[in-house]
């Protein structure tokens, strides 16, 4: 894709920082200000921050919910490196440079309205974003079932869901309380011990479900990840072992995150072959086969 195609569709943005949430394991959920990405954000996209005034280089961040209405975004992170660190002591007002959105999102099928969402640490934003964005859109029955690992602790209080989930193993009963408030069902998975989570990875969560379910109901499953590369080549595994779609969302260090560099080329498979395709604006969404075909 071309540079000249995201004209118009990227903004920048001074962006007035609303609220600043801290959870353990240094983990952030920022709200911003900033209404011309509010506006264009589609689950999988992504804005690119300034942390601080005496830090240049911006942070890619998913973006984890946008209000166009209200003109705001939030996002989700966690400390890694001096300018998250630098954003973590950024104090609510404090106006922020914001650009966004950018990539390509996710592409849910209408003829794969059982949408499952699997996300990993730092990959659980997209997921909400994406379970709110299907939940609000009336062109299917769309029945999302949202997933979510980590081995430090959820940036939210978890507690037993209230919605039953078939094929469930009985042991996960923990959810995400603002998906259970919506009415998505969800379920978290941790090796960390966490009351009513599954005790394995999130993958072996999403395997687990599905091998509960017959031929007809899983003509009509996709799978969508985000999260670390070992997670997401996991995913890709699983899906095709159940004979499923999957779309994920690639984690890469970025540079100019507008194509410019080509810092986060990532090797895909197309029907020309074997092609080096940017993440920022190719992706950061890719098909599990094209950037983890079978023979990986």
């Amino acid at each position: 894709m071309s540079g000249r195609e995201h004209r118009g569709t990227i903004f920048v943005e001074d962006a007035e920082l609303l609220s600043h949430q801290e959870f353990p394991g240094q983990q952030f959920v920022i709200r911003l200000r900033a209404p011309k990405c509010a506006a264009a954000a589609t689950p999988g996209s992504f804005a690119h921050l300034s942390c601080d005034t005496l830090i240049p280089m911006r942070r890619p961040l998913s973006i984890m919910r946008a209000d166009p209405s209200a003109g705001w975004i939030e996002i989700l992170y966690k400390i890694v490196g001096p300018g998250l660190a630098a954003l973590s002591q950024q104090p609510v007002g404090t106006v922020l440079s914001v650009m966004g959105p950018i990539g390509q999102g996710f592409r849910p099928s209408t003829a794969r309205p059982r949408t499952l969402l699997v996300g990993g640490g730092v990959g659980i934003p997209p997921m909400l974003f994406l379970a709110e964005s299907l939940k609000a859109r009336r062109d299917a029955t769309w029945q999302p079932l949202v997933l979510m690992g980590s081995e430090i602790p959820f940036p939210f209080r978890a507690r037993p869901s209230t919605i039953l989930v078939q094929g469930m193993p009985p042991e996960a009963i923990a959810c995400m309380p603002l998906l259970d408030d919506w009415g998505v069902p969800s379920r978290l998975a941790t090796l960390a011990d966490f009351p009513g989570c599954f005790d394995g990875y999130v993958t072996d969560l999403a395997a687990a479900w599905l091998s509960s379910l017959d031929a007809e109901v899983l003509a009509e499953v996709e799978m969508f990840a985000c999260g670390p590369t070992p997670m997401l080549m996991s995913a890709a595994k699983v899906a095709r072992r159940f004979g499923i779609p999957c779309q994920v969302s690639l984690e890469e260090f970025m540079a100019c995150a507008v194509g410019g560099c080509a810092g986060c080329a990532v090797p895909v498979v197309t029907e020309a072959g074997l092609a080096m395709k940017r993440v920022c604006v190719d992706g950061p969404v890719f098909d599990a086969n094209a950037v983890f075909p079978p023979a990986a």
